[in-house]
């Protein structure tokens, strides 16, 4: 799949919530990744 750089500007709670989850590096390789994640769930709902 061919990735697309994209920007977006969150909420600072939601910043905040993501820098804490990415301090466990098995969960997520990082912001993009964890991002991804999310709105696949997103998109399954």
């Amino acid at each position: 799949m061919a990735k697309q750089i994209i920007s977006a500007t969150i909420d600072s709670d939601l910043a905040k919530w993501i820098d804490h989850e990415l301090k466990d590096k098995k969960k997520y390789r990082n912001k993009s990744h964890l991002i991804e994640l999310a709105i696949e769930l997103l998109k399954e709902q």
